[in-house]
């Protein structure tokens, strides 16, 4: 017999597709008599006639064709423990795949004229009508499992703090809705028989394997009784302590590879987005900017002896050393590429203390962005000679250069720039790494143009008698 728990999942799925499907039909359908209808009401007859003749057939085959683009990115993979944000975010991004990809086809094919107003409501309404409903489904599931309805069963083989601490956060958080049948310690003669005994009933969706090092022993026995018995099991590596968010499994003919560390960035959508963006907003940056930068490398030139720019070299993507660009912002000293700089540094210029201010020395690196040495947003890099002091001292400080470094990023807009702690700079970096999104990369954005770029540096330099 099918435990209760999975044919409530099943319905939870196919209505979930279902739903989804209507909404697509309705948003269109809404999107051709708002514009047709009521914003167009005197435009060209024939040409409305046409498109309002072919809505149907075009909202049929736009929610056929989403539900499957939705399908591929795996958004109808419900399960309770899913981050809410990962499912919105390829709601938001299947959905344009399909609009893009359908209005194709149906152009291409001369099965549907299309009228840009009518797919630009269409996409709102669906994006909004979409993630609104699963918003409100979360909400209300959470809450439901949160009183005691649609449980899980879960039993938990182990007897050490891997199981305790299983056992405490699911009894922390009722909205997972998992109820705990019992804990079953790998010990004694009788355990196996207790355990088959209780997977011999229907009662028990999963079992959680929380195994210490000493204990690993049973692992193929238990996985073997839960197989017998068509349970579920899940494991919780002896390692979860240093295990990150994130870890993926690829196999090598028999053998399976369990990849640590693996990040959003790691799929070529991804990558693809995020340095699709970087071109484009660097390109626009650069032109846009240009005689402001000009101005700032003549004042630098007029202000003290010295280049315009300042190129250090920097540790980036897979530690290979990059040369960046910056505004100088200091006189030429000996101590360029060991010296720590501070909020308030007697080497700088009159002229570096206020870039610096503002983060306008920093406008050369778009052209680093462009080259593809970093990117808009990202941890920022730093020189070889404190790397080698920081990853001695600083736990997990070269993860980040898992990524390409960045002009800003998340560190930076929660105030950990310049003179302030590394590790907490380092867990900024990582936290982004780890969480990365396209959303994400916007609002550091915003929160650096709005208020980020602003630092702590005094703009007169402490001895003001060398300027």
């Amino acid at each position: 017999m099918i435990p209760m728990i999975r044919r409530n999942q099943k319905l939870l799925n196919r209505i979930n597709v279902l739903t989804d499907a209507l909404l697509v039909f309705l948003s269109y359908i809404f999107a051709s008599w708002l514009w047709l209808e009521v914003m167009k009401e005197d435009a060209n007859m024939a040409s409305l006639a046409n498109l309002r003749n072919g809505a149907g057939l075009a909202a049929t085959l736009y929610a056929l064709w989403t539900v499957v683009v939705l399908a591929a990115l795996r958004v109808y993979r419900m399960t309770r423990f899913k981050k809410i944000s990962l499912e919105l975010r390829n709601v938001v991004l299947g959905n344009l795949l399909a609009l893009v990809t359908a209005a194709a086809l149906l152009y291409l094919f001369r099965l549907q004229e299309f009228s840009r107003g009518v797919l630009g409501i269409y996409y709102a309404t669906v994006v909004a009508t979409m993630v609104g409903k699963r918003v409100v489904v979360r909400y209300l599931l959470r809450h439901y499992r949160a009183k005691g309805y649609n449980l899980k069963n879960n039993l938990v083989v182990g007897g050490g703090h891997l199981a305790k601490s299983y056992a405490s956060a699911v009894e922390n958080d009722k909205s997972l809705g998992v109820h705990l049948a019992g804990i079953i310690p790998p010990k004694g003669d009788r355990w196996a028989e207790s355990l088959e005994a209780q997977l011999h009933g229907d009662g028990i969706d999963e079992v959680i394997l929380a195994l210490e090092p000493e204990e690993l022993g049973v692992t193929i026995q238990v996985i073997q009784l839960c197989e017998k018995s068509g349970t579920k099991v899940s494991v919780i590596p002896f390692y979860n302590d240093v295990i990150p968010t994130r870890a993926t499994i690829d196999n090598i003919g028999p053998i399976k590879l369990i990849q640590l560390r693996t990040t959003p960035l790691d799929e070529p959508f991804n990558a693809a987005l995020k340095r699709g963006f970087d071109i484009l907003f660097s390109g626009l940056a650069l032109a846009l900017l240009s005689p402001l930068m000009l101005f700032i490398a003549a004042a630098i030139r007029l202000s003290s002896p010295g280049p315009a720019l300042f190129r250090q070299e920097r540790v980036g993507l897979n530690k290979k050393p990059f040369t960046m660009y910056k505004f100088r912002s200091m006189r030429v000293n000996a101590a360029q590429d060991t010296g720590w700089s501070k909020n308030s540094d007697d080497r700088r210029t009159w002229i570096g203390a206020l870039l610096r201010k503002f983060s306008l020395d920093e406008l050369p690196q778009f052209w680093n962005v462009l080259k593809g040495d970093m990117s808009l947003i990202g941890p920022r890099p730093e020189i070889p000679f404190f790397v080698e002091q920081f990853r001695e001292t600083v736990p997990l400080y070269m993860v980040k250069n898992q990524v390409r470094p960045g002009i800003t990023g998340w560190a930076q807009v929660n105030g950990y720039r310049g003179d302030t702690s590394i590790p907490k700079r380092i867990e900024c970096d990582i936290w982004y790494i780890e969480n990365w999104s396209f959303g994400l990369d916007m609002k550091i954005i915003a929160r650096t143009v709005f208020g980020g770029m602003i630092n702590r540096e005094i703009i007169h330099p402490a001895n003001s008698e060398n300027q």
